[in-house]
């Protein structure tokens, strides 16, 4: 990736409420499956401009909350919306080094960045007795994959799987699968109606690369709005053995 490249995706991505997508039911819903108590502390790993924390605090209004992420505008961007709450602290990190102890690590799309099984035996040590990792990630859900979709993972995504390919990457790192679900339609949107707007204010683009940047989020948009039969994202919430 060439810095100009990078430069004309990040001035696309920059002030998004959301870099993936997502809602607060899909929180709510997780912390009830990993039985988060009122007093956890959880961790928002690669937390973005920090759309999920204020859901974070909602499930554990008891508790702290962690967020980090590895580009710098984007913890500002999570500072600014929860940088005077007390209990929540945005720091510049690496996923891949969290320390805990945590009762849920959340991450919302980003887990692939390390790889799901890798990831999972990094963050166990992590995680507090009886903790669960809750993680969003590219899915398969039918064997019947449009040309148009399989060309668009092959490029983004190559090592996409199902359902049972997750599932078997999360048991290769000592876990089990309490429970999955499919991110809904509204999830999407929450991500991509924002990005409708700054690709319309972006456009055309004053650079090849911003034009390339701004042709592969129209691509990635219109595939994944033409079918959420085939794919989408995958919600599982894990635990490991022994803890």
């Amino acid at each position: 990736m060439s810095d100009a490249y990078r430069d004309a995706f990040f001035m696309l991505h920059r002030d998004l409420p959301r870099e993936g997508p997502g809602e607060p039911a899909d929180i709510i819903w997780a912390a009830g499956v990993a039985g988060t108590p009122s007093s956890a502390r959880i961790c928002d790993a690669a937390c973005g401009p920090g759309a999920d924390v204020a859901a974070l605090r909602r499930v554990a209004p008891d508790g702290k909350v962690t967020a980090l992420d590895k580009y710098p505008h984007f913890t500002a961007q999570a500072q600014a919306l929860h940088g005077d709450d007390p209990v929540v602290t945005i720091t510049t990190g690496d996923m891949g080094q969290i320390t805990g102890p945590f009762d849920l690590i959340w991450c919302a799309g980003a887990l692939y960045f390390l790889g799901i099984t890798a990831g999972l035996k990094t963050w166990r040590a992590a995680l507090a007795p009886g903790g669960a990792v809750a993680f969003s990630e590219p899915c398969w859900f039918t064997d019947a994959r449009p040309r148009k979709a399989v060309d668009l993972w092959a490029d983004e995504y190559p090592a996409m799987t199902d359902v049972a390919g997750i599932d078997a990457q999360v048991q290769a790192a000592g876990y089990t699968t309490l429970a999955t679900r499919k991110l809904s339609a509204a999830a999407w949107e929450n991500y991509y109606g924002p990005m409708d707007k700054r690709i319309a204010a972006l456009s055309p683009g004053d650079t090849s690369e911003m034009q390339q940047v701004l042709a592969e989020a129209r691509r990635e948009a219109d595939v994944c709005r033409a079918h959420p039969e085939s794919f989408g994202y995958l919600l599982s919430v894990v635990r490991p053995g022994g803890i």
